[in-house]
């Protein structure tokens, strides 16, 4: 793992806040050799980069279900319309086992309360999607989804997840690293006795975020927090849950993202003089158009909300969702 500089250490820790921002993660990709043949997927991005912000917790499933290393590689195979693991060579039926283990190891991992999880793609036990399911006599027969990923999604729905392999584009890549700090927040913000103000205040903080994700969820939101003080607590608090990790994975489109830009550009309005607001109107027509990265107008707002003192816009989580270190931003 690469050191980085110290004032990148110090960017980390300033992230990592009093708490670590714990993201499960399938071991292959942290270089450890626990795959079938002894080999390892390192990435390099997670672990020199990503991983200066998080706290890794790394699992194999094939490996602590008992198959040891090196192994016998396994597939997903289907028999009498149910999906089971089978030893390629062998037959040797892991299915059970391998389901009782991951209701387990699921529940241990709820008890470290994970703000997100990277799987290993197309494994028959971490693959997300597309795993190659195949018939009794090896013909390919469709496409499903790991054992362990099957239960720890079907465990955890709202947790940030994605495969590696799909953290290759920019736009999921930051949606995902987005996903993960919003989450952390939103665990905050719930952690014992939580109050119909902070609610308030969390719903303010994140509007311009949701609203570059989903202006419609934006408004669903506003209706459960206006409606907080009559409904029973649980009940609120499963819904926003629910309803605001469902607007974050929505992908944000630059044409929502300008609405958002458009949004900010009006709280600054009044102040700017003709020539810095005609630059900013071109800077997010140039990022309209393609010209420019979502950072170049994000920064020139920044700017000015820090010179102008623009209590709402230095508030909005939409700004700063994550370290600038990442440079998430400057690819989308």
């Amino acid at each position: 793992m690469g050191a980085g500089s110290a004032g990148d250490r110090a960017e980390a820790e300033a992230w990592r806040d009093e708490a670590p921002v714990r993201v499960g993660i399938s071991a292959c990709l942290l270089g450890e050799r626990v795959r079938w043949d002894g080999g390892h997927k390192r990435e390099p991005f997670l672990t020199e980069i990503f991983g200066r912000y998080v706290e890794w917790v790394p699992v194999c499933p094939e490996l602590e279900v008992g198959m040891g290393v090196p192994r016998e590689p396994v597939r997903l195979v289907q028999l009498g319309g149910n999906t089971h693991m089978l030893g390629v060579h062998s037959g040797h039926d892991w299915t059970e086992r391998m389901r009782r283990w991951a209701q387990r190891r699921v529940r241990e991992l709820e008890e470290l309360e994970l703000c997100g999880f990277v799987l290993k793609k197309d494994s028959p036990s971490c693959g997300m999607e597309r795993v190659r399911i195949y018939g009794p006599r090896g013909e390919l027969r469709g496409q499903g989804r790991g054992l362990f990923a099957e239960v720890l999604l079907g465990h955890q729905p709202l947790l940030p997840v994605e495969e590696e392999g799909r953290l290759n584009d920019p736009a999921i890549r930051e949606n995902f690293i987005e996903r993960v700090f919003a989450y952390r927040r939103l665990r905050s913000l719930f952690a014992g006795r939580w109050t119909v103000g902070r609610l308030v205040e969390f719903q303010a903080r994140h509007k311009l975020q949701i609203m570059a994700h989903s202006p419609q969820a934006c408004r669903r939101l506003g209706r459960i927090v206006a409606d907080a003080k009559r409904l029973p607590r649980q009940q609120v608090r499963e819904r926003y849950e629910t309803e605001f990790m469902s607007a974050l994975k929505v992908r944000a489109t630059a044409r929502r993202h300008v609405n958002v830009l458009q949004h900010c550009l009006g709280y600054l309005r009044q102040q700017l003089d003709a020539p810095a607001r005609q630059e900013l109107v071109a800077v997010i027509e140039d990022y309209r158009r393609g010209l420019v990265p979502l950072v170049v107008p994000i920064t020139m707002i920044r700017h000015y909300a820090r010179l102008l003192n623009v209590e709402y816009l230095q508030g909005q989580v939409y700004l700063d969702p994550h370290p600038k270190e990442l440079m998430l931003r400057n690819r989308v």
